[in-house]
């Protein structure tokens, strides 16, 4: 079989098929003799229809066009193991479906043109010798005298609170229930409206400011049990539920019982206590070591980032849609897996007006990943970088056995792994190459959060309102979707 092929944009190849005459005869015939023994045509039994009568009966126009379906499917793919080409996704068909039908003659060849998407070939410049910088993540003292503070307020006892008001620090027993306040011009004797998830009994709130929307904790401070009160509150700006945001709330509250905590002495029993260290010195030189740690694996996280930004500007490809399309899918459904184990309800939340929009945001994100991982397996390739089947199992074998209770695809998972170590090892690679310049924490991140576009994974999570006694701040009501790379 005759075929020509031809270089199309965003790395399709584009196909000329010339069908040989008897192939164009022999599938003709074939669809014929097919529906001469299953046509039901009054007046005669199937399988005895005249071929004349069939086909004034059938119409040729019917017959040719359900011939033509198979010529262009045995086309096609002939074509391809013939040409011996790896395509993605589904061939599509160039030529007019009419136009095919009115040049198809049984026994003539037949000229089909189709394009198929293929694999891009990324084309990498530099990727040695990087410069870049990358904000350096140092280890904070401090980190351990929070760490044990925290561990306290833990640990604490709660005792109940008498001859005294509340005060900041304390555990108040409250009954409230909100309503949105009118605001300045607005119609002050409409009907105030409830707020959602803002009225609860016998709440034990925390009185600490940053718990609650700004005013409500204030509000409660020098406040006595059996005491009712209206506090003002104020919603922030942004706020997760947007129709609250920056808007006046007033609430009844009703103080029941005051509770204070009664926390344990930072001492060696203390720390027999947290974990199965001697001392306090045991335990302190523990969370050091761990914040150490911590911040050089952080340093080192940025480092990477940095290198794949950079990468990226060395790296020129024309990506077929299908293969967008596909790391598109993956995206949406690992987003989709995080959020169902938070216990949110996917169904609600990906419908089908969302989930266009959720795509067409995603796109920009899909391109980079698949050009970040082509550049790195083009390295990979051009300085025979690669990972022994030891170091693959050793890992398939730690994490199998740390998921021993869970069904788990162990071909998928040896994938997974192979192509993550790869991938680290290619990374470690570039950046023994690389030189970086190391910049305080937060002189890089600060520029970009300004600039920075909503992901697609938090629109998920602006959508699910937080209904619970009450809203919390926006902190405390979001949620965490951190990306994965494929």
């Amino acid at each position: 079989m005759k075929v020509t092929q031809e270089k199309l944009p965003a790395s399709q190849i584009g196909l000329e098929i010339e069908i040989t005459p008897e192939k164009t005869k022999e599938t003709y015939e074939k669809v014929v003799k097919n529906l001469a023994s299953t046509a039901n045509i009054p007046g005669f039994r199937k399988g005895k229809v005249p071929r004349q009568i069939l086909l004034q009966r059938l119409g040729t126009t019917r017959i040719k066009a359900a011939a033509l379906e198979e010529v262009i499917q045995y086309g096609i793919e002939q074509a391809l193991s013939q040409e011996k080409i790896q395509v993605l996704g589904q061939p599509q068909l160039l030529s007019s479906f009419e136009e095919l039908i009115s040049n198809y003659e049984p026994g003539k060849a037949l000229i089909i043109s189709a394009s198929v998407d293929v694999e891009p070939e990324p084309n990498l410049g530099e990727y040695t010798g990087l410069q870049f910088k990358a904000e350096e993540v140092k280890y904070d003292p401090q980190q351990v005298d929070k760490a044990l503070e925290d561990e306290r307020q833990q640990m604490g006892t709660l005792i109940p609170v008498e001859g005294r008001s509340a005060q900041i620090g304390d555990v108040a027993v409250v009954d409230f229930k909100g309503v949105i306040a009118a605001s300045v011009g607005e119609d002050e004797t409409a009907e105030p409206q409830p707020i959602p998830g803002g009225e609860a009994t016998d709440f034990q709130l925390e009185m600490q400011e940053d718990k609650f929307i700004p005013g409500f904790v204030t509000g409660i401070v020098g406040m006595n049990p059996g005491e009712t009160k209206e506090i003002s509150a104020q919603f922030p700006d942004p706020y997760v539920n947007e129709e609250l945001a920056g808007k006046p709330a007033v609430f009844s509250v009703t103080v029941k019982e005051l509770k204070e905590k009664e926390l344990p002495e930072l001492n060696d029993d203390f720390a027999q206590e947290v974990g199965e260290y001697d001392t306090l010195d045991e335990l302190r030189n523990s969370l050091e070591e761990r914040f150490q740690k911590e911040a050089q694996q952080k340093t080192k996280s940025h480092q990477q980032e940095a290198l794949l930004a950079e990468l990226l500007k060395h790296v020129e490809v024309d990506l077929p849609e299908t293969m967008i399309q596909q790391e598109v899918n993956e995206m949406l459904t690992q987003t989709a897996m995080r959020l169902s184990q938070q216990g949110l309800d996917v169904k609600k939340l990906f419908t089908q007006d969302v989930i266009p929009q959720l795509r067409e945001r995603s796109r920009g994100e899909a391109v980079e990943r698949i050009k970040r991982s082509l550049a790195l397996m083009e390295v990979a390739k051009r300085e025979s970088i690669e990972v022994s089947a030891d170091q693959i199992e050793a890992r398939v074998k730690e994490l199998m056995e740390q998921y021993s209770e869970k069904d788990v695809d162990e071909k998928r998972m040896f994938e997974v792994v192979e192509n993550e170590l790869l991938t680290e090892k290619i990374i470690d690679w570039l950046l023994e190459r690389s030189t970086i310049e190391l910049v305080p924490e937060g002189s890089l991140s600060a520029a970009e959060t300004e600039t920075e576009e909503v992901t697609v994974d938090e629109p998920v999570a602006a959508t699910e309102t937080v209904e619970q006694p009450l809203l919390a701040s926006t902190e405390t009501a979001s949620v965490d979707t951190e990306s994965t790379e494929g």
